[in-house]
This record gives C-alpha cells, sequence and structure tokens, in this order.
C-alpha cells in the first residue's frame, strides 16, 4: 500500500502524495527542497548537481531539461535561479509520474512541469524557438557496448537507446533562441562527437571544463556550453576535482565541490 504525505499549499489547503512501496524521499539539504526516488531504480548523481551549478540561467529565462528522470535538474534550477519557467521532459511515463510528484512536494508547480514526451518529437511538442535555455544529462553510452535490456530504466538512463547525443543537439537548436544556450554534462571520450554536432547543428561551443575525481586523475566527465549561432571562441575553464589532493580514499570532497553542494550553509528557509 502506498504512502500519503501531506503538503500544504498556500491559500490554507493541503495535498496528499504518495509514496509508493519502493519509492523513497532524499533530502537535497539545499533550501528544503525534496526528491522522491525508487530504491531500485535509476538516481540522480553528482553530474546532474554540478551541472545545475555550470549552467547559466538568468531571471526570467525560459529553461528546458532534456531526459530529466527524476526531475532533479528542474528541481535545483528552480531553488537556485530566478527562472520564469522550467520544463523537464522525460519518455519514461512512472519516472515522469514520478518527477511530477517531487514537484508537487516542493509546491513547485507554479514554476515547474514535467512533460512525458519524445526529445526527438521536442519541436512538435514546444516549438521552435521556445527556450532561453537547454540543459541535458543524456545517456553516456552508444547503444552496442555489451547486454542492454531496452526496457530497464537504468538502461534507459545510460544507454542511447531511446534517442542518441545527434537527436539531442539537433533538436536543442531548434528549441532555442537565436543567442540561447545550451549545457550538456558528459563522457570526455565523447568530446570530439559533441563539440562536432554542436557545429554542425549552429550551436557554437563557448565553455569547456573537465571535471577529475582528484588532482592528477584523468577527467571522467566534461562540461560544456554553447550558444545558438554564437561566434567562434572556445574557453576552458578551470578543471573541476570531486575530492581533494589526498583523492576518493580520504573521503574529503575539494571545497569547490562543498560549495556547490552548499555544505555549511543554513539550508532551510
Amino acid at each position: 500500500m502506498p504512502d500519503f504525505i501531506d503538503v500544504w499549499k498556500r491559500y490554507g489547503y493541503k495535498v496528499d502524495i504518495f509514496l509508493n512501496d519502493n519509492e523513497v524521499i532524499d533530502d537535497l539539504q539545499y533550501k528544503g527542497l525534496r526528491i522522491i526516488q525508487k530504491n531500485d531504480g535509476f538516481k540522480f548523481g553528482i553530474d546532474a548537481v554540478i551541472l545545475s551549478h555550470f549552467v547559466d540561467v538568468k531571471k526570467n529565462d525560459n529553461v528546458i531539461d532534456l531526459g530529466t528522470g527524476t526531475g532533479i535538474i528542474p528541481i535545483l534550477l528552480a531553488g537556485k535561479t530566478e527562472a520564469k519557467s522550467i520544463t523537464g521532459l522525460e519518455i519514461q511515463s512512472d519516472m515522469a509520474e514520478m518527477a511530477n510528484r517531487s514537484v508537487l512536494l516542493n509546491s513547485l508547480e507554479e514554476r515547474v512541469k514535467i512533460v512525458c514526451g519524445d526529445i526527438k518529437e521536442c519541436v512538435e511538442l514546444f516549438g521552435r524557438s521556445k527556450f532561453n535555455v537547454v540543459v541535458t544529462n543524456p545517456p553516456y553510452m552508444s547503444v552496442g557496448r555489451g547486454l542492454v535490456n531496452p526496457s530497464d530504466t537504468k538502461s534507459i538512463a545510460r544507454h542511447e537507446i531511446l534517442c542518441t547525443l545527434e537527436d539531442i543537439i539537433r533538436v536543442s537548436s531548434k528549441l532555442l533562441v537565436p543567442g540561447g544556450q545550451f549545457a550538456m554534462v558528459h563522457r570526455p571520450q565523447r568530446l570530439v562527437d559533441i563539440l562536432f554536432l554542436m557545429r554542425q547543428y549552429k550551436i557554437e561551443p563557448k565553455f569547456l571544463r573537465f571535471v577529475h575525481p582528484s588532482p592528477y586523475k584523468r577527467a571522467n566527465l566534461i562540461l560544456v556550453k554553447g550558444s545558438r549561432g554564437g561566434n567562434p571562441e572556445l574557453k576552458m575553464m578551470e578543471p573541476l576535482y570531486v575530492y581533494d589532493e589526498n583523492g576518493k580514499y580520504s573521503g574529503k570532497y575539494s571545497k569547490e565541490i562543498d560549495d556547490i553542494y552548499h555544505r555549511g550553509e543554513y539550508q532551510v528557509e
């Protein structure tokens, strides 16, 4: 039997939000934000958190997160920015429904909307040039590497089963207003493909940052930002280290990661 959580809304009324047997509520430890996740399903990781910090969102921007999964990026951006609207697009209906409950849990329904749909059909869903910012934490692995269950939530999140890197960049170019920003987190081994496709679809790469587990360790993530129709000029940003100089074995995160996670701040408004 599902559990029910009372969430009080403005104007004094409450909404009952149900929690399935295999679901938990995790505290994001920032401004009282929480998220519903499946115990045995795909959960957000550090890549989504650092991407939410990396992307530039201005006041009154319209933002879309392609492949939103649990809805972590729209929820974090709602807390961190003054975006006018943030849309999370997710093809898996159960994930989209769960993400929508997280939106209600945080009383963000006036600014955040979760839509169940296919990235490849985004233009039909939303129209051209509708967003100031497109952000995405897409599947990292191309199809064909190892055994993949095409109906498994984790497989869909990690492998290009339902959309490819080219699908994402092509659609993003159409969704963005001229000069709009595209921001992505991915793996370094796909960097050449990413930059090539961005230029092919008129999104000029502007900023690139490598993310390393610790100093002297090779990068395992990249962050890239581009501008639709921007002028050619790629700026290399300082590397981001997840752990301090002693590395992962010390268990001590770098100061920048602590700052990104707002550790040490008074986190509940």
